[in-house]
């Protein structure tokens, strides 16, 4: 998902407890800060980043810290199911969870032995989500996160990786431990779609699930780069990712249609905007927009590197590698 621009930006921290004084930033303090993720509860925005940052909307341009975040780790990703339950999660395959909306967070899990990040979290509602990042790395519940399955998606391996793996877990136990926590590639964004959940990430990784991800299946590969973002809606599913490359493909067809861009930068995440366009966050303060087939973009003066956005009274709020910037849309 964001793993190309945190490798540059961030050093993790331990996952300790951290008490945040419950007072009102400006949206111009909150610019300070790296942030990485947000999301709508229908209630509040709520965006998250560097050292467990936590920050929520209130009355205009306001951000209030949250209360309590358990952990100072790099925090990747946020979804709430309702505006009361949300989940984010981070480096250490850190997951906290908050039932007040984004005031109070508990841990959930938490392993830095283990050194991957979760790049991504989706709850379908307030029991059943999903948490993916590093190295195959899959998580899955559905108590709300009270217990946490680690699960290793073997259907996506190429099948001369499925032999040796095979071989390995009858003949050399240890080896095969050690293997499947590196085999996979990263998995950097999960989301849900008219076609079933949809997994992409590093090396050309595009996997659907049609039964609510008991099983995966590998999509043939377009492209041998990372995929950072995917979405659709009822006519078509789009794909993004490294140095500009877009991918979208009309529903009942099988081709896909490989967007020419001379634009390089690297595309975060996909969000539709009046159900007229998509609009694409990337990396050097890049806005992609993808309108009726044609693909163009934009410049932002700052070039910050915008990691997440969410589209409000026709104004798009987006968390970046230098904290919320607001643009103003044409209607």
């Amino acid at each position: 998902m964001k793993y190309l621009v945190y490798a540059s930006l961030i050093i993790s921290g331990a996952s300790v407890a951290q008490e945040a004084p419950n007072n009102a930033i400006s949206a111009t303090n909150a610019a300070k800060t790296l942030l990485t993720d947000i999301t709508n509860t229908g209630n509040s925005l709520i965006a998250v980043g560097k050292h467990g940052t936590v920050i929520k909307s209130i009355s205009g341009d306001k951000w209030q810290q949250a209360e309590l975040v358990p952990t100072q780790v790099l925090l990747t990703a946020v979804d709430f199911s309702n505006e009361n339950n949300g989940w984010a999660c981070g480096h250490d395959a850190t997951i906290i969870n908050t039932t007040d909306g984004g005031v109070n967070w508990q841990l959930q899990q938490a392993q830095p032995k283990l050194d991957k990040p979760c790049l991504d979290i989706l709850f379908e509602d307030d029991l059943k989500g999903f948490a993916v990042g590093a190295y195959g790395m899959f998580y899955q519940t559905t108590d709300g996160g009270k217990h946490w399955q680690k699960r290793f998606l073997d259907s996506l391996l190429f099948s001369d990786d499925r032999d040796y793996l095979n071989d390995l877990k009858e003949n050399d136990p240890e080896g095969y431990e050690a293997e499947t926590a590196s085999i996979l590639p990263h998995f950097n964004r999960i989301e849900k779609t008219d076609n079933g959940l949809m997994l992409v990430g590093e090396m050309g990784l595009m996997a659907r699930s049609i039964d609510d991800g008991q099983t995966w299946q590998r999509i043939e590969e377009i492209y041998p780069g990372s995929f950072f973002a995917v979405a659709s809606d009822s006519t078509q599913e789009i794909v993004a990712g490294l140095r500009g490359n877009v991918f979208a493909k009309q529903n009942g067809e099988q081709q896909w249609q490989h967007f020419e861009n001379v634009k390089t930068a690297t595309i975060n995440n996909i969000i539709n905007y009046n159900n007229k366009q998509w609009l694409m966050l990337a990396n050097s303060g890049v806005i992609f927009h993808l309108q009726d087939g044609l693909l163009t973009h934009e410049q932002l003066a700052d070039g910050k590197a915008i990691l997440d956005g969410v589209i409000l009274d026709n104004r798009l709020i987006m968390a970046t590698e230098d904290g919320i910037k607001v643009k103003e849309l044409t209607p």
